[in-house]
């Protein structure tokens, strides 16, 4: 995967939603950070996993990366096209190729429209006639992606949540894209239907060779369905490396924080390490200085405090794996001489 070209590249990206107040005149008082200088790549056919707390930013770097969003700052570059502030007419051709899958298979679906027509309409909106006809087509993705091919002219109610989203799956298919944005695409599901709906991905990402950013709060799905996995917090990246690499070794605080809150089963004679963070996620629209992370980070320091530490390779990490951290945990995964950690076995 590493030798494949780069299909996105995303570079300083920055969303900032402004605060009105003020009267009689309403003025701009302050903004909301949610994005806050993001760094990263996407491969053709790779799989990348955006991770973190609610309200780190990912649905928002989401929405930016198919700019369903105007961008504030930063630059966003699609098989080399700059498309950052591009407008209608040039994102005509490029908005086939990067579709986006809702988190609530509920709401993204118009409930007065048939399966059909709600998978044939983006084929419509872009004049694409594919050979056998688009009703063809849509039967076909209906059996692609697990459904009856006759339910073409039933409508959603009709249907479950995880068919609901197989649905939603079929329609980001239809323009055969080569990347598809999916917004916590199971987190609405049972947890019964949830690896159904993962393993369907997984193998449309096979089969076809889509690159895909998947966004989720579960590192257990994240690991499953992700090749690389970038970790965010306050609306920026804290760490990026290869699955492996990151749930094996972290070398973040925030990343360690939360790999040990993932639920396991161990021998009882080896209790599992769980590291508790002190107080809440600080707000986006008054971020901490220097290291978002400090306000509830163990290792905190003065430095920390005055220099925002950049995402880089530091020493002991393989090629690739990039951390955000003045002091980051050691190779071995044990605390370093530093601090004093907040480590209790669960």
């Amino acid at each position: 995967m590493s030798n494949a070209e780069t299909l996105l590249d995303v570079s300083g990206l920055t969303k900032h939603f402004p605060i009105r107040g003020g009267f009689p005149i309403p003025r701009t008082v302050g903004a909301v950070r949610a994005v806050d200088g993001l760094d990263f790549q996407v491969r053709e056919g790779e799989s990348l996993g955006l991770v973190g707390e609610s309200g780190c930013g990912k649905s928002t770097t989401g929405r930016l990366i198919t700019r369903l969003l105007e961008p504030t700052g930063g630059k966003i570059t699609y098989r080399g096209q700059d498309i950052t502030h591009a407008g209608r007419k040039a994102l005509a051709p490029i908005r086939s190729e990067i579709q986006m899958i809702f988190q609530d298979p509920y709401a993204s679906l118009n409930p007065r429209q048939t399966v059909g027509k709600i998978i044939v309409g983006p084929m419509e909106i872009n004049d694409i006639n594919p050979a056998g006809g688009r009703e063809n087509r849509v039967r076909e993705l209906l059996e692609i992606v697990g459904l009856n091919p006759e339910h073409f002219n039933r409508f959603p109610h009709e249907f479950s949540g995880g068919q609901r989203q197989r649905i939603g799956v079929a329609r980001a298919l239809a323009l055969e894209p080569k990347l598809i944005v999916a917004d916590e695409p199971v987190s609405a599901l049972d947890v019964s239907i949830q690896a159904q709906v993962v393993n369907l991905l997984q193998k449309v990402q096979k089969e076809l060779g889509i690159a895909f950013v998947f966004i989720a709060h579960d590192l257990a799905v994240v690991r499953h369905f992700s090749q690389r996995v970038a970790v965010m917090y306050l609306g920026k990246i804290m760490e990026i490396a290869d699955r492996d690499d990151l749930y094996e070794n972290p070398r973040h605080p925030y990343t360690r924080a939360l790999l040990s809150a993932v639920p396991e089963a161990t021998v009882e004679d080896t209790p599992r390490e769980r590291i508790r963070l002190v107080g809440d996620v600080p707000s986006p629209i008054n971020p901490p200085s220097g290291c978002p992370f400090r306000t509830r980070c163990w290792k905190a320091t003065e430095k920390c405090a005055s220099e925002a530490p950049p995402l880089v390779q530091v020493e002991g990490n393989k090629a690739g794996h990039l951390t955000a951290c003045h002091y980051p945990e050691t190779v071995d995964g044990t605390p370093s001489a530093l601090s004093k950690s907040p480590r209790a076995a669960a």
